[in-house]
């Protein structure tokens, strides 16, 4: 009775939070084009150079205190009002740091615009922390219902007047019109779904605990979010800033089908984890589970925009984007272990072994600063490859000790993506042979994207994969509620 119960609690997670990331990267994927219809790569760049100042300072306000929670199994009145006083603190400690480093920055790229925009942008910093504890309390509670519509209302808030700004002529503005909008709105539903108020209260005890597990997502976050953004100074400083809005768009439609595939599965599943933790054969169960259904549907997904880069750049964005096709066509592959990495470092926080998280990540980092190295010089493509080989490198390493501890290592992932691997083959050949006989760029992605669904589901069939049954049934099961 509880393996239904929690299956029935984890499959319902696991919906919502779908809905959620995809109905929101959706969103934010059609509001993304109409924006870069509207304005010019170099806008998007100047945003692009700001990505790593604001992502740390979020990960400092955050400093993996929210997992903490999460991951804790008693929890006090106390624990949440520590965490909401700490947030708080942090996010203005840090808008000041950005206020007062803001001319330095905009120095440092050459850009006197981003002096201005460093300081209002900022204001994000206060926004998103305001609600970060009501977010945590409907992640215990597996709530993904309520995130759900609180992250809709705020992309269609922030979607809306960024476009209306852009309409109106106000450039690269509109794109922070859209991230301030867009928090403000999401955090003011996030307080109204969670029934939450906090107290205005601070315990040393409750901290110190929280703060020795978050104390290694903090340095792991902030390592991750270097690295993920790192490739924006880089290509910013050493590049024209066309160059890096080219590059933050095709990391930005990668990101649409892998990042929200992470997102589903970190925010659904961690909780469903922590809960097993000391149950091994079932937490095996639900953990290789999950690398299978990602390994499903993210590889055809990334391969399938590799090869119709070309008509859905030039049919989405127009002419003036064209530069984009092949830095996506390679951003796509280094996303495509992206999801099963991200499980596989999921499950260490999950048994609370954050400290092998940190450890894990640190052991990467001389991989990406020689690839860094050697890239650089040679343009931003060759970056992106270099990155497509880290990624997979990466891969190897995060799975290493999932293998260790649970017997579930590469070989046995790797072993478990075979038929994905193989189906997406035979789903690459009559598309690669399509676009050689069809040059209209529209019948290329309407027969494209329908090929290569049917034929991929074909030979899913032919292969008896799980998955594919797991996913029919689960549809069937939704249509008739």
């Amino acid at each position: 009775m509880q393996n239904t119960s929690l299956k029935a609690t984890a499959t319902k997670g696991i919906i919502w939070s779908a809905v959620d990331k995809f109905a929101v990267q959706l969103g934010q994927f059609v509001v993304g084009i109409v924006l870069a219809r509207i304005l010019v790569p170099e806008d998007f760049g100047l945003i692009g150079m700001l990505a790593i100042f604001i992502a740390l300072s979020q990960i400092f306000i955050e400093s993996g205190l929210g997992m903490g929670l999460i991951q804790r199994q008693n929890r006090s009145e106390i624990d949440f009002s520590t965490l909401f006083v700490f947030n708080l603190g942090v996010s203005s400690f840090f808008y000041l740091v950005l206020f007062f480093s803001a001319p330095f920055i905009s120095y440092f790229f050459g850009q006197p615009k981003l002096t201005d925009l460093t300081r209002i942008l900022g204001l994000s910093l206060f926004l998103n922390a305001f609600a970060i504890v009501q977010r945590t309390k409907l992640t215990i509670a597996i709530d993904f219902k309520s995130i759900a519509k609180s992250n809709v209302i705020g992309m269609s808030t922030g979607g809306l007047c960024g476009i209306i700004a852009a309409v109106n002529g106000y450039g690269v503005w509109s794109l922070v019109v859209q991230t301030l909008m867009g928090s403000f709105a999401s955090s003011v539903s996030l307080w109204f779904f969670s029934n939450w108020s906090p107290s205005i209260a601070f315990s040393k005890k409750s901290f110190g605990s929280l703060f020795r597990y978050g104390s290694k997502l903090l340095i792991a976050g902030l390592y991750a979010q270097t690295l993920n953004n790192v490739y924006n100074i880089c290509v910013g400083k050493f590049y024209p800033t066309a160059s890096l809005g080219y590059y933050t768009r095709a990391k930005s439609f990668a990101d649409l089908s892998a990042g929200t595939i992470v997102s589903v599965i970190q925010q659904a599943t961690f909780p469903i984890l922590t809960s097993v933790q000391y149950d091994k054969e079932r937490l095996v169960f639900i953990y290789s589970r999950m690398i299978r259904m990602s390994a499903f549907f993210i590889i055809p997904i990334m391969t399938l925009i590799a090869l119709l880069a070309k008509p859905i750049v030039i049919l989405l964005l127009t002419d003036k984007w064209v530069s984009l096709i092949p830095l996506l066509q390679w951003m796509v592959f280094a996303r495509i272990f992206f999801p099963m990495s991200a499980l596989n470092m999921n499950l260490l926080n999950a048994i609370g072994r954050s400290d092998l998280f940190l450890k894990v990540d640190l052991s990467k980092l001389p991989l990406t600063i020689l690839a860094m190295v050697i890239t650089i010089p040679l343009g931003v493509k060759v970056m992106i490859i270099g990155h497509v080989v880290t990624s997979g490198l990466a891969f190897l390493i995060n799975a290493y000790l999932p293998g260790k501890f649970y017997g579930y290592g590469p070989i046995q992932q790797l072993k478990d993506m075979l038929p994905f691997f193989g189906a997406t083959i035979g789903m690459a050949i009559p598309i690669v042979t399509m676009t050689y006989f069809i040059d209209n760029l529209v019948l290329q992605l309407f027969f494209g994207v329908i090929l290569g669904v049917i034929v991929y589901l074909f030979i899913c069939w032919l292969l008896k994969v799980d998955e594919l049954t797991e996913v029919v049934k689960l549809l069937l099961k939704y249509r008739k509620e």
